[in-house]
């Protein structure tokens, strides 16, 4: 299972999902540019160019993987956008998590990315997207924040490009005090796919995935082992 980090996020993010994972199921976190590792790459600012780059690191040309794709905030469009290259490639994965972001065709545009630092930062806290403490520290705040605001570019100019529709099967999660997303918005992604589409709402606000963590984890194990058919898995005998 690929695991796609939110806005201003990055794959440390699921270091604990990893730590979580049940042994049948791999979870790997996706690194974008400009962070962590990949620090010294540019940040993409433009839906394109950060899948161009994604897409460079998967095994498009090889072997069919079975894979399903998780997710969260511009994480939940950034991997709808690489399940649409999977499938342009004949490859297209079991299934496809969205987490906490409106339908693609319904993106919100917004004007945050123009805003000025203060106010990039009092966003952050009004979403609880970083540590509060690490806001309150003026040279870490100055390091990250250009990444942050370039991310935010990215979503609020997002908009998909025609394109057929996935036959995946979609599952949307988000919060019930999510300010990000309303229910009509998390509906709207019945119309990405023609495969089945299944909903479900957690308590909390953006990131109830903080509280949740195991729930969200299970919910993703049982949707991985239907997708691939393994609904009932032995646990393997001894050597």
């Amino acid at each position: 299972m690929l695991l796609f980090p939110h806005g201003g996020g990055s794959a440390s993010y699921y270091r604990s999902w990893a730590r979580a994972a049940p042994w049948d199921i791999e979870f790997f976190a996706v690194q974008y540019p400009g962070r962590e590792d990949r620090y010294a790459e540019p940040v993409p600012d433009d839906m394109r160019r950060l899948t161009d780059v994604l897409a460079a690191d998967l095994p498009l040309d090889g072997p069919p993987i079975p894979t399903i794709l998780f997710g969260h905030s511009m994480g939940a469009v950034v991997a709808y956008e690489i399940a649409r290259r999977l499938t342009a490639a004949g490859d297209p994965p079991m299934g496809l998590a969205v987490s906490g972001h409106p339908a693609p065709a319904l993106t919100r545009r917004g004007r945050i990315h123009l805003g000025s630092d203060e106010e990039l930062i009092e966003e952050l806290r009004r979403t609880d997207a970083t540590r509060l403490d690490i806001l309150d520290n003026a040279p870490i705040v100055r390091t990250f924040l250009p990444m942050i605001r370039s991310d935010y570019r990215l979503s609020e100019t997002y908009r998909p490009s025609p394109g057929a529709r996935l036959r995946t099967p979609v599952t949307v999660l988000y919060g019930d005090r999510d300010p990000e997303i309303t229910p009509a918005e998390a509906q709207g992604w019945r119309e990405v796919t023609d495969g089945a589409c299944v909903f479900r709402t957690f308590e909390g606000g953006h990131f109830y995935l903080d509280e949740h963590r195991d729930a969200v984890i299970e919910l993703l194990t049982a949707y991985a082992r239907t997708a691939s058919g393994t609904s009932s898995v032995p646990w393997p005998s001894a050597p």
